[in-house]
């Protein structure tokens, strides 16, 4: 992928929540969202899918589809939509061929001790593919927010 806005991102195909496949190439969404982040049922990770979830309806206006993106496994994906009662998609990335390509996957303090996990990050990319905005390193309070206002100011 590109490191700037407006770049062509490459196509990829990944399993997701409700026993679906997918794939960028041909969403029929003026935008896709997708929000990396770094583990399914943790604090921050709640609280941002939960903010997604309370804009959904916002984004779905707004002519934007919304998918959450981590390594976890399908399994922890189900258990973690149904317990937030997320009306969108969770794709997992269990091998990390989608974090790598999004370069998310940095080295991170934790407790004292340096680990490689996933940079919380937001990617809106345009029906024809193209990379429009990107949020690196997000803070969760407002964030779902921001990246409304940005998708409604889009012509």
């Amino acid at each position: 992928m590109a490191d700037s806005p407006s770049a062509p991102v490459t196509n990829f195909s990944a399993a997701m929540t409700g026993e679906q496949t997918f794939q960028l190439e041909g969403r029929p969404a003026r935008y896709t969202v997708l929000y990396f982040y770094p583990k399914d049922n943790t604090p921050g990770c709640t609280t941002e899918s939960i903010n997604f979830r309370e804009l959904h309806d916002q984004f779905t206006n707004a002519g934007a589809e919304i998918y959450g993106i981590s390594r976890d496994s399908l399994r922890s994906h189900e258990g973690f939509k149904s317990k937030l009662g997320l009306p969108f998609e969770l794709i997992s990335d269990p091998d990390e061929a989608v974090c790598t390509q999004f370069n998310v996957m940095k080295m991170k303090n934790m407790y004292g001790k340096q680990v490689r996990g996933v940079e919380r990050s937001t990617f809106v990319i345009d029906a024809n593919g193209k990379l429009v905005k990107e949020w690196r390193g997000v803070k969760v309070p407002n964030h779902a927010d921001e990246v409304l206002e940005f998708v409604k100011s889009q012509p």
